[in-house]
């Protein structure tokens, strides 16, 4: 479990000033056993649910950006339109259901090895995470 202590200093490491509402969206984030993946739709309803208090939309997605920004969060495109946020900043790779739209983690263990064989000039690979969508 995460103190409030801590997530004061998570918000304001990530230049921002720690009111209740953003406390709320650390607790939401960051006070869990598994790693958690959601949009910032997603989070912003399981805030008024989970804590009942009364945050914005934009508090919820600008405390988000600044967290990805901090390297708290890590982001995971799906589409143009959809993208995904994950508590678990490590390299890893992800199975998307498209149809429950959930995404589920995927160990390194269960990618076998993955070579690239172009590379783009003054560029190196800062890593190599494989998303697997899925359907019925």
């Amino acid at each position: 479990m995460t103190s409030k202590q801590e997530f004061i200093e998570k918000l304001r490491n990530s230049s921002l000033r720690p009111t209740k509402q953003r406390i709320n969206i650390c607790e939401v984030l960051f006070n869990r056993d598994k790693t958690f993946h959601f949009t910032i739709n997603d989070l912003f309803n399981l805030i008024k649910d989970k804590t009942g208090e009364k945050v914005s939309l934009a508090t919820v997605y600008n405390t988000v950006h600044a967290f990805h920004k901090k390297g708290y969060l890590k982001e995971i495109p799906i589409n143009s339109n959809q993208t995904y946020f994950d508590t678990n900043v490590t390299d890893h790779h992800h199975f998307f259901d498209v149809k429950e739209e959930k995404l589920i983690d995927l160990k390194n263990e269960d990618v076998g090895p993955i070579e690239i064989q172009k590379s783009i000039p003054g560029k190196k690979i800062k890593s190599v995470e494989v998303l697997v969508k899925l359907e019925d």
